[in-house]
């Protein structure tokens, strides 16, 4: 034996490439445990030995941690060195002491034999020379002494660390040397760190007493949490925790249940390119892979159950991760005894817990671990498993109500029963959508369609593909339009009617509409008229009716709105005589949908029916479509969006996005008329981002407007130009949105840069194209158009009471311009108290909304001035405040020159006329008047008025004569009386 020296390494540590301490990477989510190890090892140096059992199920760490603990005890000077039990080979006594002394002698750390004096030869026992004999054991007891002054000896200069790792397969006899190692280690200056699992064994019973006497702690390692998963993730892909994709995490916490071994094997199955990989799909519970490594690991703790644990556990993963016991034990046909024996040993095994929620279900420790038991069986084992689970379900639970039609669907489809699984898929699917989750109907309905092979007959197919595209519509997942559009057409060779196919054309078109794809969408619904024929049954007519209804608003026609409502009207009286309630309420929503601009209540009573309906068949999606336009119509008419809001976060929830998205560009354009720019353009950026990743084409046209209209109506041209530049590839892809561009964008910003030429034009642009191709936006037609036409007097009373007969010119936006132009009429008349009256309406209308408010005080202060009614000299100082704190120079400066035509007095613009309050800034006060105000207000004279504001006293004259013209106070004491009452501020400071 060879003279101890301390050990600059750890010893016996396997050392992997690219990092010399043999560690993998950074030790995540172990921050108290390494605490924990790290005062052990201090206090080992200071001589109190302890103990220290890491427990926890496989991958779950123990062994970094152990490799940390060693690496730790290294670079403080310590000597170190690991032995582990095995279970491949032979049983050999004390075989994790024999590894940990032969990693001592590697290194030439064995001491002399004379400073282990008697137990020196009882240590050699141990190590036999290679070719002899092996002798037989030594007695435990004295071999827990020898390894006890062994480390004494070798810990004397810095201390020791013995790791002996998974003491759960140890044998009898190391265990007796630990159980005395635990029992006279303190006064040692070494650790002892042992690794084991947490199932009950020997080992476990070991440290449970242990720890009961003091003789030992435990540190029971769990599975990681989401947030150290993200950065353990991180860390194997070598980039930032936030580089790392929520999608990649949540796929990663499901399929690994925060197991390190099991999330790092994952994570780099998952991100490792390769194409002979099972590529992932929507239906990411059922493709997710497992790793090799965990699939081996999987397999070894499988097999050590027998024959009849294989059988019951492939049964289980058939049915899930989480399966019910009652279904498992009728399908297996076995007792309770023989059932619970094969759960305690999957348990025992870490493939199987106990549900915390439900003692009849139990479920495997992680999503990977049913996947690999699945992968392991035959196809034929798979098969028969299948169908008697399948029929257990069938047997136990008759009708199969909530989920357990989409377990059996599952089970009938790995039976290779395709016909059936396709049928249960269906049933499930509708069901889902009754209960308003969209992406689970699509889950379940693509997975029917994917498994709808030559075998399933081909009605059955058509009703798969007639759900799917209606999720598809809802969801818009308009990635899936390709393949079902194929799908279709290969309708085409099969036994369908002419009229059915007819149907799911007419499907495709509402979807291609919604797509933002009309040329495709009014192709497919031309397809579906030539397959309807001449005389359709309304079970038939109905749908295609329905689709035309949302299509043709987009052929370019100037009927197409007559047209569209005509199709709603036809689809919903012929879905309610054919027993069709979703198609009928589909309807009567688009019917109030285009009536609305001209007749509300008309509208209102379409969607209340729709609304009705969708409750009495439960039809989630088409109801919360219906109280949508309800809002809408509402917040339109009162300025009260709350309600939309909240109609929009139902529709997020249900799953019907396009819906949502429309929902939400509705608000923006809200936000944008009461001035909120900043949460508006928050709200468009954010929406613009979701839409462009979910390619809703039918969405993103009016988002780009809604980016413009912003832009617009702050007067910022050039950001407004770059807007519709990006909105011009789009503009046609949805109906009105070329009129609005033109009404709400170009002509609103021409407007605020007094440019009203301009702003005729683009506004008569937006007109013609409506009139071309008319559409259900608003652009100012029944509004601001109005009022500059009588502004202008192009229109006169009786061409305004036709445009005001419409229902969209009571919208609160719409009633500021056309109650001003109602009070324009009546000043021109002469008829001023009138006039008066009808500006104040519309001003209280337009409160909500004070970019435009402002503007129609300044367009209306002339005729106002000139007819003799209102006050146009307030409305002017008013706006001018307005625009001047808005930075809208061009309508500030041209409230402050029809001032002057007014012979009105007009405020400066200089440094620190923020100061003077708003009360005296509406009477033009100017900043140095304000300077004399505040002092005049205290009674002082002009001498020291001059004195304190270093001017003369001749200028304070003029100023203060001033003061008492623009307030009209007859002298300054009233003006120094009455100054508290005018503005309160005018003291402070």
């Amino acid at each position: 034996m060879t003279a101890l020296l301390p050990s600059p390494q750890p010893v016996g540590l396997p050392r992997p490439a690219g990092r010399e301490d043999g560690r993998q990477g950074q030790l995540i989510g172990r921050q108290a445990e390494m605490r924990a190890v790290i005062a052990a090892l201090a206090a080992a140096r200071a001589g109190r030995g302890s103990a220290l059992f890491v427990t926890g199920e496989p991958g779950v760490g123990k062994t970094r941690l152990a490799a940390e603990a060693i690496a730790a005890a290294a670079g403080a000077g310590m000597v170190t060195s690991r032995g582990r039990v095995s279970t491949v080979g032979s049983a050999v006594p004390y075989r994790p002491l024999v590894e940990a002394l032969l990693c001592l002698a590697r290194a030439g750390l064995l001491p002399e034999q004379d400073q282990l004096g008697g137990y020196a030869p009882l240590l050699a026992g141990l190590l036999p020379e290679p070719g002899a004999a092996a002798g037989s054991p030594a007695s435990p007891l004295l071999v827990a002494e020898a390894v006890l002054r062994l480390l004494a000896v070798v810990g004397r200069r810095g201390g020791c660390l013995l790791v002996l790792d998974d003491l759960h397969d140890a044998d009898m006899e190391t265990l007796e040397v630990v159980e005395y190692l635990l029992d006279n280690l303190a006064e040692q200056p070494a650790v002892l760190l042992i690794t084991a699992g947490r199932e009950s064994c020997a080992a476990t019973d070991l440290a449970a007493r242990a720890r009961q006497r003091g003789a030992a702690a435990i540190l029971p390692l769990r599975p990681l949490g989401p947030s150290d998963v993200r950065l353990l993730v991180a860390a194997e892909l070598g980039v930032a925790p936030d580089g790392v994709s929520d999608a990649l995490v949540d796929r990663v916490v499901a399929g690994g249940s925060g197991v390190p071994f099991v999330v790092k094997e994952l994570v780099h199955d998952l991100t490792r390119p390769d194409p002979a990989r099972r590529a992932p799909d929507d239906d990411r519970d059922r493709t997710l892979p497992v790793p090799d490594s965990v699939a081996r690991s999987v397999r070894r703790r499988t097999e050590r159950l027998g024959p009849g644990g294989r059988r019951t556990l492939g049964v289980a993963a058939l049915l899930g991760q989480r399966f019910p016991l009652p279904v498992l034990r009728h399908a297996v046909g076995c007792d309770d005894r023989e059932l619970f024996a094969v759960l305690r040993a999957g348990a025992a095994s870490y493939l199987l817990e106990p549900d915390a929620s439900d003692p009849q279900w139990y479920a495997f420790r992680h999503r990977l671990a049913a996947e690999a038991v699945l992968d392991g069986l035959a196809p034929g084992e798979r098969a028969g498993y299948a169908r008697r689970a399948a029929q257990a379900l069938a047997d136990l639970h008759p009708g199969l109500p909530g989920e357990w039609c989409a377990r059996a669907a599952d089970l009938r489809g790995h039976a290779g029963d395709s016909g059936e699984a396709v049928r249960l898929y269906c049933e499930a699917g509708r069901r889902a959508m009754a209960e308003g989750a969209v992406d689970r109907a699509l889950t379940l309905l693509t997975r029917a369609h994917r498994l709808a092979d030559a075998a399933v007959p081909p009605g059955l197919r058509a009703a798969v593909l007639e759900q799917l595209l209606h999720a598809v519509g809802c969801s818009a997942r308009f990635d899936y339009v390709p393949e079902l559009t194929a799908a279709v057409e290969a309708l085409d060779d099969l036994d369908v009617p002419a009229a059915r196919r007819a149907g799911l054309c007419a499907r495709l078109a509402d979807v291609a509409a919604l797509a933002g794809r009309p040329a495709e969408a009014l192709h497919q619904l031309d397809v579906a008229r030539r397959l309807l024929g001449g005389s359709p049954a309304d079970v038939h007519r109905a749908p295609v009716d329905a689709a035309a209804a949302h299509v043709e608003p987009h052929r370019l026609a100037p009927d197409r709105l007559h047209t569209a409502a005509g199709a709603a009207r036809r689809a919903a009286e012929a879905a309610r005589r054919a027993g069709l309630p979703d198609v009928e309420c589909g309807a009567l929503v688009q019917l109030g949908h285009l009536t609305a601009e001209r007749d509300e209540s008309a509208a209102t009573e379409h969607l209340l029916r729709a609304c009705a309906l969708a409750r009495q068949h439960r039809l989630p999606v088409q109801r919360v479509s219906a109280e949508a336009r309800l809002a809408l119509a509402a917040a339109r008419r009162d300025g009260r969006w709350a309600r939309v809001e909240q109609v929009r976060q139902d529709a997020l929830r249900i799953g019907a996005l396009p819906l949502a998205y429309e929902t939400g560009y509705a608000l923006a354009l809200a936000q944008v008329g009461r001035a909120e720019f900043g949460p508006a353009g928050e709200r468009i950026r954010e929406a613009l981002a979701g839409a462009t990743r979910l390619r809703l084409g039918h969405a993103l046209p009016m988002l780009r407007l809604a980016e413009a209209v912003r832009y617009a109506h702050q007067g910022r041209r050039a950001e407004m130009q770059e807007a519709l530049a990006a909105l011009a590839p789009l503009v046609d892809d949805a109906p009105g949105v070329r009129a609005m561009s033109y009404g709400l964008a170009r002509a609103f910003c021409s407007l605020l840069e007094e440019d009203r030429e301009a702003a005729e034009r683009e506004f008569a642009q937006a007109v013609a194209y409506d009139t071309e191709n008319p559409a259900t936006g608003d652009f100012g037609k029944h509004g601001v158009i109005l009022l500059l036409g009588v502004l202008a007097r192009r229109v006169g009373a009786q061409h305004y009471a036709g445009v005001t007969a419409v229902s969209a010119a009571g919208t609160r936006w719409n009633r500021q311009f056309v109650g001003l132009a109602h009070a324009v009429l009546l000043g021109r008349e002469g008829r001023a108290a009138e006039a008066d009256a009808a500006a104040a309406t519309a001003l209280e209308a337009a409160a909500i909304h004070p970019m435009a408010r402002h503007l129609c005080l300044r367009l209306i202060a002339r005729p106002a001035h000139e007819d003799g009614w209102g006050d146009p000299v307030g409305w002017l100082r008013e706006a001018e405040e307005y625009f001047h704190g808005a930075d809208v120079p061009a309508v500030a400066g041209a409230c402050r020159g029809l001032l002057r035509t007014m012979g009105a007095p007009v405020r400066q613009r200089r440094a620190g006329i923020e100061q003077v309050p708003l009360d005296l800034r509406r009477y033009g006060v100017t900043v140095r008047e304000f300077e004399v105000a505040r002092l005049l207000a205290t009674r002082i004279g002009n001498k020291d008025i001059a004195g304190r504001l270093h001017i003369s006293p001749r200028t304070v004259e003029k100023h203060v004569a001033s003061l008492l013209r623009k307030t009209g106070h007859p002298d300054r004491g009233a003006f120094a009386t009455a100054a508290g009452a005018l503005t309160p501020a005018l003291h402070a400071g």
